[in-house]
């Protein structure tokens, strides 16, 4: 299951605007209450450094077999943004790290948190995009205590 940390409008936002060849019935949003356990932090060096060391061993894999890896794109009609938002070479990679971990016997990842700086300039120059966001992928169905409605905070003092 995929969580938008902290950030209803973007959930909202996505819910409203999927991805071509993703059906949303009845838009809405809904708020969770869960522990990260053994997360595969990409805003941690260590882990970084993980991905980095995933992806050469896969693309050694794939010279060695004679295949291409997948690539990060973007959907057809939006093929000039920066974005590639579907990231089959990014989940290939982040699956290597599960599957290696699986077979050195290590205990898996029960979640993988990134932050994605997606959409457009805020302003000419900026270095901040419109459609950053923090993404949690809850892999271990055990670390969801709750799901809840979330509501509009009110203000205070």
């Amino acid at each position: 299951m995929y969580f938008w940390q902290n950030n209803y409008d973007r959930a909202y936002h996505y819910a409203s605007n999927p991805p071509p060849k993703v059906k949303i019935d009845k838009l809405s949003v809904i708020g969770a209450v869960f522990s990260l356990g053994n997360c595969l932090d990409l805003t941690d060096k260590k882990y970084i450094e993980l991905l980095r060391y995933s992806y050469e061993t896969l693309e050694q894999t794939a010279k060695a077999a004679g295949t291409q890896l997948p690539e990060n794109t973007n959907p057809k009609g939006v093929e000039n943004s920066n974005d590639r938002i579907i990231r089959r070479l990014d989940c290939a990679v982040i699956k290597n790290i599960h599957r290696q971990l699986a077979i050195l016997g290590d205990p898996p990842f029960d979640s993988v948190r990134g932050v994605f700086f997606e959409g457009d300039e805020l302003y000419k120059g900026a270095g901040f995009l419109d459609k950053t966001h923090i993404q949690i992928c809850i892999r271990n169905p055990n670390l969801i205590k709750g799901f809840f409605i979330p509501r509009k905070e009110t203000n205070w003092p």
